[in-house]
């Protein structure tokens, strides 16, 4: 994040320094709501402010999440969207909590946990065990997550066996683990490829993201289960330190231009998931729905465990308390 030019008197907060940004996720596919949100962003902070030039870079910088973090971190990119996962590996594990399955019973309880003080609390949090190498300025959404593989589940025990490509540690590893699936890491880039030839019986994820991969159209991704087990959160990030470098001005305009995005986001990626789905269903994909009570009375001890562990029953009982 760096500025282009100066005024004559040194001040670099005059209307002719530009501040580059270099604004990222890992997402390649231009209809993804991820480019949706930053595009708006750039627009909305170019238009506020002639401080600032934005470039929007869409898997260009890193396919792989860890990659745009540890870039944030270095200054190689100054806007990230990244999952709470990657933020536990720098040291602030309260934060997997919105990664617990069934923690969320739907997008309106979602919103009113992150757009709440869980939400304040989870971002300041972030930023001061991350000595400010993060500052959360948004939280977006990677929408309803689902079962999807080479047979649906008509129940649990469905599950008992299969490989699916998921984190391999953790809550989200041990739940499946639970479940009696075995969780198996491969590269969101190489999973067409990996689910084509067996390498892995299923996975799961949101209905944007795998349909637009055109992972329903493998063997092993030919069948969806509306398992619903992760509300997802993502998190757009700046570097903190960068952030407290700019004006009052330049940091409100940010702001706003990070507010207006998070609202696109979540705009398009609800809207897509309808969308996606009809097109899965379109080109021969098929779609059931299971009770997933089973699944929920594995989820509930694991977040409580989970909780107990980091010291944060109390967050836990909030975002809890918020749902209808």
């Amino acid at each position: 994040m760096a500025a282009c030019g100066n005024g004559a008197d040194g001040d670099s907060s005059g209307s002719d320094t530009k501040i580059k940004l270099l604004v990222a996720h890992n997402q390649t596919s231009p209809d993804n709501p991820y480019q949706t949100g930053l595009l708006k962003f750039e627009e909305e902070l170019e238009s506020a402010s002639e401080d600032f030039d934005v470039e929007v870079h869409a898997g260009t910088l890193g396919t792989e999440e860890s990659e745009l973090v540890e870039k944030l971190k270095l200054g190689a990119a100054d806007a990230v969207v990244v999952s709470p996962g990657f933020m536990t590996q720098t040291g602030v594990k309260e934060v997997d909590l919105l990664a617990l399955p069934y923690l969320f019973e739907d997008y309106e309880h979602w919103e009113a946990v992150v757009d709440g003080e869980v939400g304040e609390q989870l971002a300041a949090l972030i930023n001061e065990k991350s000595n400010n190498d993060f500052k959360v300025v948004g939280y977006w959404s990677a929408g309803v997550r689902h079962y999807y593989g080479k047979q649906p589940l008509n129940s649990i025990e469905d599950a008992k066996g299969l490989t699916i490509r998921t984190q391999t540690s953790g809550v989200v590893s041990d739940f499946w683990t639970q479940v009696g699936a075995i969780p198996t890491s491969v590269a969101w880039g190489e999973l067409y490829q990996a689910l084509q030839q067996n390498v892995v019986d299923s996975s799961e994820n949101a209905y944007p993201y795998y349909v637009q991969q055109n992972h329903h159209k493998t063997d092993n991704g030919k069948f969806t289960t509306e398992t619903a087990h992760d509300y997802t959160t993502r998190l757009l990030l700046v570097n903190g330190n960068k952030f407290d470098e700019m004006t009052a001005e330049q940091q409100d305009a940010l702001l706003a231009a990070a507010t207006a995005a998070t609202e696109a986001e979540r705009e398009a990626l609800y809207a897509q998931e309808e969308e996606y789905k009809e097109i899965l269903l379109n080109d021969g994909g098929e779609v059931n729905e299971i009770d997933t009570t089973p699944f929920k009375e594995i989820a509930v001890p694991i977040q409580d465990e989970f909780a107990a562990s980091i010291g944060a029953e109390s967050i836990l009982e909030s975002i809890r308390g918020l749902a209808k």
